[in-house]
């Protein structure tokens, strides 16, 4: 069975062609869902680095090599990352001092990422087993609206 959120997500975009449109209304639908996170949004590929997308919350980092912070390791290992403590994180990059846990999913079309959904927290060991299980169910749905 799917999440509510993964049902109010499909809801509101399965029917809207525009990416921007999309992506916009389901990080506030997650922002909206999801308890004590201090940001969340999506960085998409573009021209081999992760560029800021629409997101929610505090003014963000715009523009993240591959291979650098907890959002360009995952590109660059092509998996979930689920930090409890960013700051024993190596290469952390801190836009919110206040975030603590960290959880970022990569997002797939034809087997190429194409962007990440990033998640903070200001709680130490935030995000959960089932927390990255949701979350994937999502990432999946959403790799079919790039």
């Amino acid at each position: 069975m799917k999440s509510i959120m993964y049902e109010q997500i499909k809801a509101i975009s399965e029917n809207e062609k525009d990416l921007i449109a999309n992506l916009s209304n389901i990080s506030a639908c997650l922002n909206e869902h999801l308890k004590d996170i201090n940001w969340v949004g999506f960085y998409l590929m573009k021209e081999g680095e992760l560029v800021l997308g629409p997101f929610q919350g505090k003014v963000a980092c715009i523009r993240i090599p591959i291979g650098k912070g907890v959002c360009g390791s995952a590109v660059k290992e092509r998996k979930v990352l689920r930090i409890d403590d960013v700051h024993q994180f190596k290469g952390h990059i801190a836009c919110d001092g206040a975030s603590n846990s960290e959880i970022v999913l990569p997002i797939y079309k034809n087997d190429e990422v194409v962007a990440v959904l990033d998640i903070d927290s200001p709680l130490f060991n935030r995000f959960s087993s089932e927390d990255e299980k949701i979350l994937s169910e999502i990432t999946d749905y959403i790799g079919h609206l790039f």
